[in-house]
């Protein structure tokens, strides 16, 4: 069992989790995985190459292949085969394509020790479905984010808005409780908060809010 600390933030798409993983990484100057950017990018890249997403032999090997770098042109930046894919990953199709992927046993197990090669020093704030229930069992604090499907689906409305994204707000809402329903529903790491996971309901709370408590939890699990 590694001695790294991770510190694992998990919830659906929508709940802050990438935001809020980036921040307390920030704050404690440790490394950050964006867990769903790699799905995200598995799925663009096997439409880029052609490769049928029920071909799951090659899409495991395709998993295997990526050259994919993060931060390169800045943070949340992320490059797939030396081009920079950070706002083509984060379109709908690229969530839709990130789910349809993450529902894919031989996908999944080709990106689990890829995702565990994150952990090093001084420690690892990893953000997704299944950080703190499978790839990160051992994780010193779990946390899972949670709020309404309408709640999250407001907030992604203003979050691609705000890139010059076009967004319509209903077919956001219907996309999202589509992808709740197939990411909490699939036989192999379903979307579930760990058992010994604190559960943060984050309707009613600003990103300051949700930072302050998980940061609160860390310092105390870190000092302990």
């Amino acid at each position: 069992m590694s001695t790294v600390p991770v510190i694992a933030i998990d919830g659906p798409s929508g709940s802050g989790k990438g935001t809020v993983a980036a921040r307390v990484a920030d704050q404690l100057g440790f490394g950050l995985l964006d867990s769903g950017a790699l799905y995200r990018v598995l799925g663009i890249a096997a439409v880029k190459n052609g490769v049928d997403l029920e071909n799951h032999g090659r899409l495991a090997e395709l998993a295997q292949q990526l050259e994919i770098e993060f931060g390169k042109s800045g943070p949340g930046s992320v490059w797939l085969d030396g081009q920079d894919v950070s706002l083509q990953i984060r379109t709908d199709t690229g969530s839709e394509l990130a789910s349809r992927v993450g529902a894919i046993p031989a996908a999944r197990e080709a990106l689990h020790a890829r995702q565990q090669a994150f952990r090093s020093e001084p420690g690892l704030v990893a953000d997704g479905r299944d950080m703190g229930s499978v790839i990160f069992p051992d994780s010193c604090l779990k946390i899972f984010l949670t709020a309404s499907p309408e709640e999250r689906a407001q907030r992604r409305y203003k979050q691609l808005i705000g890139k010059g994204i076009d967004a319509i707000l209903p077919a956001l809402l219907r996309d999202l409780k589509e992808r709740d329903l197939r990411d909490s529903q699939r036989p192999i790491s379903p979307l579930k908060p760990a058992e010994d996971a604190v559960v943060l309901d984050t309707n009613d709370l600003s990103i300051d809010e949700v930072v302050e408590q998980v940061m609160d939890l860390a310092r105390a699990r870190l000092a302990g």
